[in-house]
């Protein structure tokens, strides 16, 4: 499968479970205005820039996010060290799916979303998909999404396929193959523990 049937045959997945009223072609373009905005943590002139690549299907970025990532947000990202920037990447529909619902609450409430869906991922992410869906939307509206707001989110077939197209521009650019992964000032560093964390931002300050 070459690069655009991947993009918009998972874009389509969504559809027909969320209820959409879009339908694509299976060789429609992702739309030219459609600029997805980066997800952003920190001060904008903090001196380390850590990118995070993960799913949120994927265990290991819930376990990063629920003990790493709390204590690397409290001494490095609120402190003004850290420009946190968190990036999807989509080994699945339901990953696609979390990330819509996510990014409907704008940058406002999207870290909230993260951590709800992090949370809450071993109760989520199994199931048949119709449940799934069931599962998102109510992660949604307990994080404080309007039910209209919510629905329309999730039935935008043009987000689904620009974020696709996103997710695999960033990960071939930057070498993505497994999640979670980061980017430090530019160099990769994998899934690591907190103290190894620390020691490389601590190298950078």
């Amino acid at each position: 499968m070459n690069r655009r049937e991947f993009t918009s045959t998972l874009a389509l997945s969504v559809l027909p479970i969320f209820g959409g009223s879009v339908a694509f072609a299976q060789d429609a373009e992702q739309p030219a205005d459609m600029a997805i905005p980066e997800m952003v943590l920190g001060a904008e002139d903090a001196p380390i820039e850590m990118i995070e690549y993960a799913s949120f299907t994927c265990p290991h970025c819930a376990n990063f996010h629920s003990s790493t990532f709390k204590k690397i947000k409290e001494n490095y990202i609120d402190t003004g060290k850290v420009r946190f920037v968190y990036r999807e990447v989509y080994f699945d529909r339901y990953g696609l799916w979390a990330s819509m619902v996510a990014r409907c609450g704008g940058q406002e409430r999207f870290f909230g979303l993260v951590d709800a869906l992090y949370a809450d991922q071993k109760n989520w992410a199994s199931g048949e998909p119709a449940e799934i869906a069931d599962k998102l939307r109510k992660i949604g509206l307990v994080s404080g999404l309007d039910q209209a707001e919510l629905e329309a989110c999730l039935a935008d077939g043009d987000q689904a396929k620009a974020l696709v197209t996103w997710f695999q521009e960033n990960s071939t650019r930057d070498e993505v193959t497994g999640t979670p992964s980061f980017i430090i000032n530019g160099e990769k560093f994998g899934n690591a523990s907190y103290d190894d964390f620390a020691k490389k931002l601590d190298s950078l300050l």
